[in-house]
């Protein structure tokens, strides 16, 4: 591999995603590699959320929930990310948090398995992964108890095989995994659960517009995610949800709410769920957040013509194995390491690195991996840090996302630059990068 900057200019000149990048608002001389976290503002976004406030609420008023279509974002929006997720028309919902999303499939799959003829009251277990984003951890705690159930934690990818048996209830992973960006063979682990008894349930919190995922081909039985991400919906966007199509209507959700009833204004005081996904709608849409949203969807959709989620895809890993590269060649004696696979089956689309803190005479008990991204911040490298755990042996992590509809080769040679340069002159140890914000 050529790792010259003049090899990545000559790649991007060749790229037939580069036309997408006009699509976003990005600052000249920004090189954001936090799209994984949030994702940039679509040009269209601010534009669109103007109409609606503007026409549709500002003139329109009431009249919109009929004339502008406010009632069928949820399913409209769905529509759209359900073709980034291997799911027909009518199988997705967007809306909510992730969180809520979660507890909503957890519960619901809990009750299928206690009522349901495969399970019964001996399927008590829901087996998830350590190092598994810690809201899904709250969430399946929260479930476990109210449901007499217990959480079992695997170690490593490696020992979920092992943890399902005749008591396990559920799965439950993330696709991508947030700190590393392993990637879990989604086929695979539904095949291994359903064997088992149990039912799969996937955040694709980091997958939905980064990888393809199709659900429906893999396995899975239900599904979540975020919208603020890879899907470019904004800060606290709306998530999604999806249930597997012979599973969707067999339990009402928890969160019975008036927009998932069947006839939310015939007003009776007694709930009938609706009929498909839409069950597991819950409170009134939020509509300037789902037009948004929407903005974001689209940028993404308008890759279909050039390949889709496939070519969205080979330009990531690209990406990424251009930045493991730099980083061990222009990076090397400053104690880093990749925490991302190697393997692109394994790898999602960020690298994480980690940094021996007794590295080029730096204090052995502080990594300096926060400082070092505040610095690199503080040069218009955006990406982010995310703490270890000393106790299960995990170490503090350097994050960088790739999102291929706006990052460049030659972005990710400049940034690795930029890391070399932070390293080498030591600049990271000034206080002003120590100083720690409430979001990191």
């Amino acid at each position: 591999m050529n790792l010259s900057r003049e090899a990545a200019l000559e790649r991007d000149a060749d790229d037939p995603l580069a036309p997408l990048r006009a699509q976003f608002e990005l600052a000249d001389g920004l090189i954001y590699l936090d799209g994984n976290s949030l994702g940039v503002m679509p040009r269209a976004t601010a534009a669109r959320v103007a109409q609606v406030i503007t026409d549709e609420w500002g003139r329109g008023l009431i009249g919109s929930w009929n004339t502008a279509g406010w009632m069928q974002l949820p399913q409209r929006v769905g529509d759209k990310i359900g073709r980034l997720l291997g799911a027909g028309p009518g199988e997705v919902v967007a809306a909510d948090s992730t969180s809520v999303n979660l507890y909503k499939v957890l519960a619901a799959a809990l009750r299928m398995q206690r009522e349901g003829a495969a399970g019964g009251p001996g399927r008590t277990v829901i087996v998830s992964e350590r190092s598994n984003f810690p809201t899904d951890l709250y969430i399946a705690e929260s479930l476990a108890e109210q449901y007499a159930c217990t959480l079992k934690l695997a170690a490593s990818p490696e020992e979920i095989p092992a943890a399902l048996d005749g008591r396990t209830a559920l799965l439950m992973l993330t696709h991508v995994n947030y700190r590393t960006g392993r990637m879990h063979d989604m086929a695979a682990l539904s095949a291994a659960a359903h064997a088992a008894g149990a039912l799969a349930v996937w955040d694709l919190a980091h997958s939905a517009g980064a990888v393809p995922v199709d659900l429906n081909r893999d396995g899975a039985d239900f599904a979540v995610g975020c919208g603020y991400k890879y899907l470019n919906g904004g800060p606290g966007a709306p998530a999604f949800a999806w249930v597997r199509p012979d599973h969707v209507s067999r339990f009402k959700q928890p969160l019975s709410g008036w927009i998932g009833h069947a006839a939310p204004f015939a007003f009776t005081p007694g709930y009938t769920p609706a009929e498909g996904i839409s069950r597991y709608l819950c409170g009134t849409p939020p509509v300037l957040a789902l037009a948004a949203l929407e903005c974001g969807v689209d940028t993404l959709l308008a890759a279909e013509p050039l390949g889709g989620l496939a070519a969205i895809r080979a330009k990531s890993l690209a990406l990424t194995r251009l930045f493991i590269a730099l980083i061990e060649e222009r990076c090397a004696g400053h104690g880093l390491g990749l925490v991302s696979p190697r393997e692109d089956a394994e790898r999602g689309s960020q690298v994480c690195i980690s940094r021996d803190g007794a590295a080029d005479g730096g204090p052995g008990r502080d990594s300096g991996a926060y400082a070092i991204v505040q610095a690199l911040i503080a040069r218009g490298v955006v990406g982010d840090f995310r703490a270890g755990d000393p106790a299960d042996g995990l170490p503090d992590i350097l994050r960088f996302g790739v999102t291929p509809l706006y990052t460049r080769f030659v972005d990710v040679w400049d940034a690795v630059e930029h890391l070399r340069q932070v390293l080498d002159s030591g600049e990271w140890r000034q206080a002003r990068f120590h100083q720690r914000g409430a979001v990191t």
